[in-house]
């Protein structure tokens, strides 16, 4: 299953890279994800601040994925938590996978509870709505680390933050708002569940299941 993977905002190319190795990692056996740039023209987000920037970004997405040629590619998958483009009506002609919707139907399916990190309001807002369409019940809102989007790069800095806002949640799992963290294994509940690493996991099942034809 070859899946392509576009950003969410504008990066450099240093930041593309460690994603892409990111995904290089996760990625089971029968998989293979390909990042690209979102593209660096005007008025495209370099971070979801606002709503505003969560609206541009999901409509950039839709005519970056608009402009593929899907020869070769089995499916799209935005890089953001968030599932932008999965939602709308799209008319794309590869599934687009939503790593958000993946990652709380894993936990969902188990009858096990959720809670969740964002790192800003915005984000935290969209999550909670996304969630609410999926008819997945968290424990309560999004919790927000009050971070940069610089601080997606630091796995120290994320994870200090989620463990002084979010080490009390009454859950069975904490889902980890970014698709680029590394999460760190926990040896106790609440586990903050890496997305990304949970949507391609439930990917390589899809891809066995069906020989990934489209």
């Amino acid at each position: 299953m070859r899946i392509l993977a576009i950003t969410p905002i504008v990066i450099d190319d240093a930041e593309l890279a460690r994603r892409q190795q990111r995904y290089d990692e996760l990625a089971p056996e029968g998989v293979t994800v390909v990042l690209e740039h979102l593209g660096d023209g005007a008025g495209l987000p370099r971070a979801l601040e606002t709503a505003d920037d969560v609206r541009a970004s999901e409509l950039a997405l839709l005519e970056r994925y608009r402009a593929v040629d899907p020869d070769g590619w089995h499916g799209f998958l935005p890089d953001c938590v968030l599932d932008p483009v999965s939602g709308l009506d799209h008319d794309l002609p590869r599934p687009v996978f939503g790593i958000g919707h993946l990652a709380s139907a894993f936990v969902a399916g188990q009858g096990a509870s959720l809670g969740a990190v964002a790192r800003n309001e915005a984000i935290a807002t969209e999550l909670d709505r996304k969630l609410a369409e999926y008819d997945v019940v968290p424990v309560g809102p999004t919790t927000v680390l009050d971070l940069s989007v610089e601080d997606i790069a630091d796995d120290a800095t994320w994870a200090a933050a989620v463990t002084d806002r979010a080490g009390d949640l009454d859950c069975d799992f904490v889902l980890n708002a970014c698709s680029a963290v590394d999460v760190a294994p926990q040896e106790r509940a609440p586990y903050l569940l890496d997305p990304t690493r949970t949507a391609l996991a439930m990917l390589g099942l899809r891809a066995q299941a069906t020989g990934a034809t489209r």
